[in-house]
């Protein structure tokens, strides 16, 4: 019996992914365990092992293919002693064959033989049927029959399926039905029953520009088109609805930077020595993780997360860290940040960073967490606010630490001062409780010895 090999979901949140490498070839024979494919998720390169023994009767779908969705067939094996032509055959044509492209619609079916000599044949005293008017809005828990590409657009243009009459196989709405209803203007979503009732409604949100209008304010000829690839889709999205759905607050403090710098280069220096290299090398980074991690455990009800009907507060703080990488950021994460000293912050950090630009990671290794840190400062750039990467409730950004004259016993002095923003999901955390994450921050940064205790 044929074996189906099917793209794999790395990650709960993976839809489709690309197929970058096949490390086996037509007749290859494989074991439980062996590493067959290399596939790239929006985040990370992974390899996919085989989970049965056989041969590779087939590669469905060839390496570099793009968006290939989650349980989709991408290869077959035979079984010891099976023809592998029949098992390829077997294979694709049963149930688990590739889905087809979401552009396709499905085809009528074709009525078959008995019922259509059981059809009776129209006289000249049968009524015909008029013209299927508009379905009207369906009752309650009644099943409204679409495709899935049809139900995402109509979710996407404001349509109410009840309101569409499909074109499909026994009235199925699929894609031509919502693209007619978008040109004719109908099936618009009816207002709540709020808005009915008198109150104002929400004003419409703003839709962004199609490709099209805004091509046309360029010259033709003066650009060139580059695909977005899965990341840039990723962070487009979980940008937008963290925008859109979170509530943004930014709290900002001035940290003085000297005491830290002194207690960092003293640290480096009685770094021991391993093989004729320090077994750690603090950056101020990893001091301002550790600070984080501090300060959330000093706040606890801002280490917490948002959900529509809980406040999930974390035992820990979990820290992830902005890493950039070609195309886009990543945030590998230093789990249990507070429990941890500075030199294993330091080493996990300098680890993590260096798969993460070589799309290493594990999906455990950059999903989740409880808060992060977002450091421009060796960029040059004195302040910015974060956007919060939900489920945090929180991101610090980080600036840089430069000479700045400063007040102390009413004389003016000279000191190294860094710029630090919270921005925080103000659903779950609000101003003064910010505030008191950022004079916790404040005390840790400014008297760093109290991060060794």
């Amino acid at each position: 019996m044929p074996i189906k090999i099917t793209m794999p979901a790395l990650s709960p949140t993976m839809e489709e992914g690309n197929l970058s490498k096949w490390l086996v070839k037509e007749g290859d024979s494989v074991s439980s365990g062996d590493v067959i494919a290399e596939i790239e998720t929006d985040k990370a390169t992974m390899e996919v092992e085989a989970v049965d023994e056989g041969t590779v009767a087939k590669l469905v779908v060839p390496e570099g293919s793009q968006g290939v969705k989650v349980n989709s067939l991408i290869a077959v094996l035979a079984e010891e002693g099976e023809d592998a032509a029949e098992a390829a055959k077997a294979a694709e044509g049963g149930d688990a064959a590739p889905a087809p492209a979401a552009s396709e619609e499905p085809k009528a079916e074709e009525p078959k033989a008995e019922e259509t000599a059981k059809a009776p044949t129209p006289s000249a005293d049968t009524p015909v049927p008029e013209p299927k008017a508009p379905a009207a809005p369906k009752a309650d828990g009644e099943r409204i029959f679409a495709s899935p590409l049809a139900r995402r657009l109509a979710k996407e243009e404001g349509l109410d399926l009840a309101a569409l009459s499909g074109s499909g196989p026994h009235g199925r709405i699929v894609k031509r039905d919502i693209e007619k209803a978008v040109s004719e203007g109908v099936g618009k979503a009816a207002p709540k029953a709020e808005a009915a009732a008198g109150a104002p409604a929400a004003a419409p949100i703003p839709q962004a520009q199609s490709e099209d209008a805004i091509l046309k304010l360029f010259e033709e000829g003066s650009y060139e088109l580059v695909p977005h690839d899965g990341m840039r889709k990723t962070i487009a999205k979980r940008l937008q609805e963290s925008k859109q759905t979170i509530p943004h607050f930014y709290v900002t403090v001035d940290c003085e930077l000297d005491a830290l710098l002194a207690l960092r280069s003293q640290l480096n220096k009685s770094a021991p020595v391993r093989d004729d290299k320090p077994v750690y090398k603090l950056s101020v980074n990893d001091m301002v993780i550790k600070a984080m991690a501090l300060s959330l455990r000093d706040v606890p009800t801002a280490n917490v997360s948002w959900t529509d009907s809980n406040m999930v507060v974390h035992k820990h703080v979990d820290v992830g860290v902005a890493v950039s990488i070609p195309g886009g950021l990543i945030t590998p994460i230093i789990r249990k940040a507070e429990e941890k000293p500075l030199s294993v912050i330091s080493n996990e950090m300098k680890d993590m960073g260096k798969r993460a630009k070589e799309k290493k990671l594990k999906p455990e290794e950059y999903q989740g967490g409880t808060t992060a840190v977002s450091n421009m400062g060796m960029m040059g750039v004195k302040d910015f606010a974060a956007v919060v990467n939900p489920p945090h409730a929180s991101i610090l950004a980080v600036g840089a630490g430069e000479k700045r004259a400063v007040v102390k016993n009413d004389e003016i002095t000279i000191a190294t001062v860094m710029s630090v923003t919270l921005s925080t999901d103000h659903r779950c955390v609000d101003g003064a409780l910010a505030a008191q994450v950022l004079s916790s921050f404040k005390g840790y940064i400014e008297n760093p010895m109290s991060m060794l205790v």
